[in-house]
Formats: C-alpha cells, sequence, structure tokens
C-alpha cells in the first residue's frame, strides 16, 4: 500500500543517513531537527567502517519494519555477504564496532517510529467504524476497482506524525466547490476527464501504465520514488554520504508527501471521477485505469512525485538526462501494455508525468493533479531546507 510503503521507506532512508553520517566531514545529523528526534547514539572515538554500520543497520530496520517479511533470510543473507566482503579491507575489532553502531542507530530509530501513528499499518488497512460523508461530491467505493473493500484505505493516515515539523504544519489546500452546472468550474473538470478518455493515444495508456504503481503488483509509487535515487546514483555517482543523504532525503519527502495528502484526501473525501462523470455527462463512461480505493482530492501521486522531484533537485544535476528503468523487466498485464523505460530531459520532468498519468488513467482531474504538485513541491522545498550539510 502507498501509505504504509511510504512511511518505511521515509525510516530506512533516515537510518542509511545517521548510520554513516558521523563518518563525513561535510553533513551533520537531523538530531534535533526532526519531530520528536532528540537523540541517537553517537560513535566512539575510534575508527569504523561506514559501509558496514550502513549495511548493519539497514537490515535491521527493514527486518523490524517487515516483520512477517517471506525475504528476511534473504537480507539477512546480503547483509552477511557485504560483512564479509569488507572484512578483506578492515580489522574485526573495526567490522564489529561499525556493525554494532549500525544496529544501535537502527533500533534507536524504530524505537522513535513506533510513537508515530503509523506503526503495523499493514494491520489496519481498513477501519470498519470509520464514519465518511454520503451524498453529493462525496467519495463512493469503485465497483470495479484496486480493492474489494467498500471501506477507504486508511482514513487516519493523515493524523499521523510528520517527520519534518514545517510540514505538519501546512494548511490543507482548497478545493473547487461541488457543482453539476456544465458552466462550474467543477463541471469543467470533470469533463475534461471525460473529454481526454474518448481520445487516449497508445503513447498515453504507457504513460498511465508505467506510472500506475499498483500496490498489489509494484513497490508502489513511493518505491518507484526511491528507486529514481539508485537511477540517478548510477549516472550521476556520488559518494558514500552524499548518497545517504539523497536516500533520506527522498525516503522522508514521500512518507510526509503521503501524511499531507491523506489528511487532504480525508477532510474532503472527494469523489473520483468515474461516478460523477457516469451520473452527470455520460452514463456508459468507464476509466482506463481502475480506481484505488480512497478518496480523490488531492493526487497522491502528484503530491509525492513532486516531493521526490525536489528532493533529488537538491543533489543532481536537474539538467541532466536520465533514464528511468524502474519497471523495464515487467511482463505487460493490463491490456498488454509493454513495460518499456522511459527517459527524461530533467528530473521535474518525472514529477510532471507522473500527475499527468492519473488525469490520462481517468482516475484524477487536473485539479487534484495540480494541487497535489505544489502541495509536494512545498514538502519536498521542507525537507531539503533542514540542515543537512555543516
Amino acid at each position: 500500500m502507498p501509505t504504509y510503503t511510504s512511511r518505511c521507506l521515509g525510516y530506512i532512508g533516515l537510518t542509511m543517513y545517521e548510520s554513516v553520517v558521523h563518518g563525513s566531514n561535510l553533513h551533520q545529523s537531523l538530531v534535533g531537527k526532526l519531530n520528536g528526534l532528540q537523540t541517537l547514539p553517537l560513535p566512539e572515538q575510534a575508527e569504523y567502517n561506514w559501509i558496514i554500520a550502513l549495511n548493519s543497520g539497514q537490515s535491521f530496520i527493514i527486518k523490524k519494519l517487515y516483520p512477517h517479511t517471506t525475504v528476511a533470510d534473504s537480507i539477512q543473507l546480503f547483509e552477511d555477504t557485504v560483512y564479509k566482503k569488507e572484512l578483506a579491507t578492515t580489522t574485526i575489532d573495526i567490522a564489529f564496532r561499525s556493525q554494532e553502531y549500525g544496529k544501535a542507530i537502527a533500533s534507536a530509530i524504530y524505537n522513535w517510529s513506533v510513537t508515530d501513528g503509523g506503526d503495523q499499518g499493514y494491520l489496519h488497512n481498513f477501519d470498519p467504524a470509520y464514519v465518511f460523508p454520503s451524498g453529493p461530491g462525496y467519495w463512493r467505493a469503485p465497483f470495479a476497482g484496486q480493492s474489494s473493500s467498500p471501506l477507504p484505505l486508511h482514513p487516519h493516515w493523515g493524523n499521523n506524525r510528520t517527520f519534518v515539523p514545517d510540514n505538519g504544519a501546512l494548511p490543507i489546500p482548497t478545493i473547487a466547490p461541488y457543482s453539476t452546472s456544465p458552466t462550474s468550474v467543477y463541471y469543467q473538470y470533470f469533463f475534461e476527464v471525460y473529454q481526454k478518455r474518448n481520445s487516449l493515444t497508445d503513447e498515453e495508456k504507457k504513460i498511465s501504465a508505467w506510472w500506475a504503481d499498483d500496490p498489489t503488483q509494484t513497490a508502489s509509487p513511493s518505491g518507484h520514488s526511491y528507486n529514481l535515487v539508485t537511477v540517478l546514483l548510477s549516472t550521476q555517482a556520488e559518494d558514500l554520504f552524499v548518497a545517504a543523504e539523497a536516500y533520506a532525503k527522498v525516503g522522508i519527502s514521500v512518507a510526509d508527501a503521503f501524511i499531507n495528502c491523506w489528511k487532504c484526501k480525508y477532510h474532503y473525501h472527494s469523489e473520483r471521477p468515474f461516478p460523477y462523470i457516469s451520473t452527470y455527462i455520460d452514463s456508459s463512461y468507464k476509466p482506463f485505469w481502475p480506481e484505488p480505493p480512497f478518496p480523490a482530492f488531492s493526487s497522491g501521486h502528484a503530491t509525492q512525485s513532486a516531493a521526490t522531484a525536489k528532493a533529488l533537485m537538491s543533489i543532481f544535476d536537474n539538467s541532466k538526462p536520465f533514464v528511468d528503468n524502474t519497471y523495464e523487466n515487467r511482463n505487460a498485464e493490463f491490456e498488454s501494455i509493454p513495460y518499456v523505460s522511459r527517459s527524461f530531459k530533467t528530473i521535474w520532468s518525472t514529477a510532471e508525468e507522473c500527475a499527468y498519468s492519473r488525469f490520462l488513467g481517468g482516475i484524477h482531474t487536473r485539479q487534484d493533479n495540480e494541487v497535489g504538485t505544489a502541495q509536494g513541491s512545498t514538502i519536498g522545498d521542507n525537507v531539503t531546507k533542514l540542515s543537512w550539510r555543516k
């Protein structure tokens, strides 16, 4: 699910950064800069192998955040493999000290994570006691959507603690007032979606499929964003510490983006295009992409992709073209649309295309995407404005 995955990536990225930050002459810890994170273990006045510290911390935090994972043995095997490789360049004492330090950082961050409101959120996806409004303009469970549940996903997620204090204080954006008048702004937003459904090109269908990020089949939107760090590192090489900064910035950005977006979604409980279009424009309308099980405004994809782009742009050159290969080996599934890696001239263009893909899919209006993009941009800026460097 996009919400819980984003939360995990926030803590995984932060653990990566904090497990190596004291080995950098350029960077500094985020202790005291994030909500409620007042202390973390400090390294001894001794030599460390920072690759081992990072490796150990990642293994620990991933297994804690995903305690029921079926690949725990694979995670441990990878940790052991890296550890043994690094033993060729360091002593047993340094290796052991580094391993224990990585675990200590991860343990402290995990203990802090359980107080954020989203702990074990995968066990509480749908709240049967949650009462959401009904009537014109309000969300209704789709007849043939991505989920069979008649309930919306994680209705309380917007109450979770954000990583960055400024992101927790952002106001809820304004939505266009409901109207069925063909001359109203509200009607025109949905009419645009209807018109596009009738004129989708093959390229637009590929865009929609590439950014669909179905959480039951893929790493979800936030996982796609996290992989963009790996993609950019492969073309714009950085050292261990800058790489850790990049993963942390993106992880925190997507986590805060989903909290703010979900706060907005469950403030308005706004409808998706299908029920409005089928009722007031064309009863035969069907969206190109299946609707997800939660309200529309604003777009989660748009919010998190803009936040991600701002985080990435603070590290990497925005003007260098790159190829997003996230799904290059994925088999065609929906309408046999092939997954072909996509090329981008700038980092920001990924955010624009990601947001636009939801309009092409027929599950978001332009308003959902534009507001989400603006909100995500602010969230990403707030993450990058933290004092990451000395």
